[in-house]
């Protein structure tokens, strides 16, 4: 039997929409969605939409994208998350990411770490 993979880092993108709620609420919610995930790296929001980028620990990436799909309604009621639903995902590798940036295919200048800002304040 051979010894099981050792986990990686995953960078996780996820993108929530549903129906609008106050911009400052969304905000508040992923402050305390920050303070409850510890390794949250950004968030951006509107009215009616968020984007949390972040680090996830997991052997593959089939198991970093359901940690991923899970995060926002596990932590609905302690963080007060808005009702939405996940409408994107994107899980790469760290090589990758990194990879990215360095051609310049992503801003990879995420900023301070726990970091919420409005949707167009880049």
């Amino acid at each position: 039997m051979s010894d099981p993979a050792p986990p990686r880092m995953w960078h996780v993108t996820l993108t929530l929409a549903g129906a609008a709620v106050p911009a400052d609420d969304v905000r508040s919610a992923l402050e305390r969605l920050a303070h409850d995930h510890p390794f949250l790296l950004t968030g951006r929001y509107a009215s009616g939409r968020a984007e949390v980028r972040y680090w996830e620990e997991a052997t593959q990436l089939d198991d970093a994208a359901a940690l991923a799909l899970r995060l926002w309604g596990e932590h609905r009621t302690t963080a007060r998350l808005p009702d939405w639903e996940v409408v994107g995902l994107e899980v790469v590798d760290r090589d990758t990411f990194f990879r990215r940036g360095v051609h310049g295919e992503l801003d990879i200048r995420l900023g301070p770490a726990d970091e919420v800002r409005p949707f167009g304040a880049d």
